[in-house]
């Protein structure tokens, strides 16, 4: 029997959460991918390790006795999974920069800049993450500092720069009745179809819903939207209205889509972030740079 850590390491946040939705989430997949993978370690094990019903999810004693192993197995290996990354990264003096788009606004070339002046052997590699991933890549250690719009999930695990502080936008279809304002008023939108990102992206999602300004009324969702081409498609076949910040405009307001000023809503944060616990040179270098050029 050959059982992929994987899967354990899908066990574990379920039977942690008892809650497939929250597991998926918290491992950055779907909920049937991940009921799929814990269904085939139960066809492997050869017994059920949880009882479901619509209620609620519970260890069957079969997957107690798993448990505190899977744990184990689990969290020896993420710590020789980032063992290994650490040796590698110091090995190449190599920093991997995580993004969901490109930061623009001069961030990328000006933070370079300041890096190779205290490490001029240093090389930057960009890594580009779906917009189902709010920390871009700093969960699962594929990047070691990363572009992310405030609010993050467990914030406590990390640490950031706020690089850029911009008013958020709100994209329309050129012919929508809103779309001849110069400005519009977010009580104006709240009817509105909304797109929004995947329920993975956690309080990024709620965050451009703008769930704080909408009293506590519900926000209708159009669609979902995992890139930036994907939401102007969906803007323009009129599937919704989203929200943006204004250093992203470009990336959405071409052909029938157009964006406007949006009042009633706070304005967008772009933060510079990397792991609470991640001392490495290279990534507080990198951070030093991000804050250095808050200040100039």
């Amino acid at each position: 029997m050959d059982v992929h850590g994987r899967d354990l390491a899908y066990f574990v946040a379920v039977a942690e959460e008892l809650h497939f939705t929250r597991a998926a989430e918290r491992m950055y997949v779907s909920q049937p991918a991940l009921s799929k993978q814990i269904r085939m370690l139960e066809r492997q094990l050869g017994a059920s390790l949880f009882e479901r019903d619509r209620r609620e999810v519970r260890l069957t004693p079969v997957g107690a006795a798993l448990l505190p192993h899977a744990r184990r197995i689990a969290e020896e290996w993420s710590a020789a999974r980032a063992a290994i990354e650490s040796a590698k990264a110091a090995q190449r003096a190599t920093l991997v920069v995580g993004m969901s788009t490109s930061p623009g606004r001069g961030l990328l070339p000006a933070l370079r800049s300041r890096l190779a002046a205290e490490f001029p052997d240093a090389r930057i590699r960009l890594r580009q993450v779906g917009w189902a991933d709010p920390v871009a890549g700093l969960a699962d250690g594929t990047a070691d500092v990363g572009f992310v719009w405030l609010p993050m999930p467990d914030a406590h695990r990390y640490r950031w720069v706020v690089v850029a502080s911009e008013p958020r936008l709100v994209a329309l279809p050129a012919g929508h009745p809103l779309a001849g304002r110069a400005t519009v008023a977010f009580a104006d939108l709240l009817d509105e179809p909304f797109l929004a990102l995947p329920e993975s992206a956690g309080a990024a999602r709620g965050y451009w819903l703008a769930l704080d300004a909408r009293g506590g009324r519900a926000p209708v969702i159009g669609g979902e939207i995992n890139s930036a081409e994907e939401t102007h498609e969906a803007v323009a076949n009129g599937d919704g209205v989203v929200l943006l910040a204004e250093g992203n405009a470009p990336l959405v307001a071409r052909d029938d889509v157009v964006v406007r000023p949006v009042t009633g809503v706070a304005p967008s944060e772009l933060a510079v972030a990397w792991r609470a616990d991640d001392e490495r040179p290279l990534v507080l270098g990198y951070a030093r740079a991000a804050l250095v050029l808050t200040k100039s």
